[in-house]
């Protein structure tokens, strides 16, 4: 058994609900999970000692969902858009064009390079989909690679149509690209918005998902009102995504469900459009979680801090229910109980702060302010894991 204390933390986050934060604390460690926390006067003494100097400590943020098994850039686009030109779903084609002419090698590099980007910034669990190969071999090597760098993949083969027949293309991604596929995810996603794909077609497309074992997710609410985030609930999906259009009706249906509304407030930043209205949706009882929406197109960013920010300036959430929803939310988007959190029992996934308290993450945007990421990797061995540091900035 080996142990790690960290103590001199100035605030920590520990989403419990009896006491979801500690002044003056420290946390110990215990083969990478979490087994006591509490002030720093009462710690227990332990192998190894971290000083969090007086920072913060706050649960590792679960960025629920990213696109960054890609190749390409699409800059000029993001010029354009700044110019006055609107998003448009189709941008993603060119995307796929380049990422079918790219290497394994390419792909699983650029990846990795943001997995990394995102973990220094305090990110210890990334859901990573496809949706740019469109074809059964390249959408089997995008979840293949997503593998390597997470246990949370998502099959997106119905990201958009590619040419050809659509009917066709339905029987592929209902068929061969799934079967293909499924083996390598946890999850099934379906971009269900004009241009792309309709709720009749996300309905197939998902229920044949769900037939092979996977969680269902949703894009939806992104250009316009859509019955797709009722079909997310009507489904049981773990979540549903984007959420920048919606009714009162589908307020009430994510109220009243399980199903996450995961905001990606990166997306409105790059494409000018109106904000996530998060206060809407809490105030009226739904879970809320935020994520990054990496993607070369409409959102390309890795900071989880950002979004944080972001939602407290302009979706109307306060300091501590961004970060929740940034973390803990994200959690519950992945239907996942060991991490967003800090309870006792909890993987050990978390950041130290450069800053006393976690407002600075949205007092102070775009400033490097994680010092330390910490997680526990679970190991082949069943039960058995360790402590990595992930990246550390000073």
């Amino acid at each position: 058994m080996t142990t790690v204390l960290i103590d001199d933390i100035a605030l920590l986050v520990t989403h419990d609900e009896e006491r979801p934060e500690v002044r003056e604390a420290a946390l110990l460690v215990e083969d990478g999970v979490v087994a006591w926390w509490g002030e720093a006067a009462s710690a227990p003494s332990a192998d190894t000692r971290i000083d969090a100097a007086g920072g913060c400590v706050i649960p590792g943020f679960v960025d629920s969902h990213s696109h960054v098994v890609f190749a390409g850039d699409r800059a000029d686009e993001f010029e354009a858009r700044m110019a006055g030109r609107s998003y448009e779903a189709g941008g993603i084609r060119r995307t796929v064009r380049l990422t079918r002419e790219a290497s394994d090698e390419q792909l699983l590099a650029t990846a990795t390079r943001l997995v990394a980007e995102a973990r220094a910034q305090g990110t210890t669990t990334m859901e990573i989909k496809s949706g740019y190969g469109l074809t059964v071999a390249d959408e089997l090597r995008s979840v293949r690679l997503a593998a390597t760098l997470t246990t949370e993949v998502t099959f997106l083969g119905a990201h958009v149509v590619p040419e050809g027949d659509r009917d066709e293309y339905l029987d592929l991604v209902t068929g061969e690209m799934l079967d293909a596929s499924a083996p390598h995810c946890r999850w099934i996603d379906v971009f269900c918005e004009a241009g792309a794909f309709t709720v009749d077609e996300s309905r197939r497309i998902l229920e044949a998902g769900i037939a092979k074992g996977l969680g269902a997710r949703v894009h939806a609410g992104q250009l316009g009102l859509s019955d797709g985030v009722r079909l997310a609930v009507e489904l049981g999906a773990a979540s549903v995504d984007h959420c920048t259009f919606l009714s009162d009706g589908d307020v009430e249906a994510l109220a009243g469900s399980d199903t996450v509304a995961t905001l990606l407030p990166g997306v409105e930043f790059s494409t000018r459009q109106p904000w996530p209205d998060a206060r809407r949706l809490l105030d009226a009882g739904a879970t809320v979680a935020l994520a990054s929406d990496c993607n070369p197109g409409s959102s390309f960013t890795t900071s989880m801090p950002l979004m944080v920010a972001f939602a407290v300036r302009d979706m109307g959430m306060t300091p501590a229910e961004a970060l929740w929803a940034s973390t803990a939310g994200g959690a519950a988007a992945l239907r996942r109980d060991d991490i967003g959190h800090l309870r006792v029992g909890a993987r050990a996934d978390l950041a130290i702060l450069d800053a006393p308290s976690y407002v600075h993450l949205a007092y102070r945007p775009g400033v490097p302010l994680v010092r330390r990421v910490l997680s526990s990797e679970r190991r082949d061995t069943p039960g058995l894991q360790q402590m990595q540091e992930y990246g550390k900035l000073v």
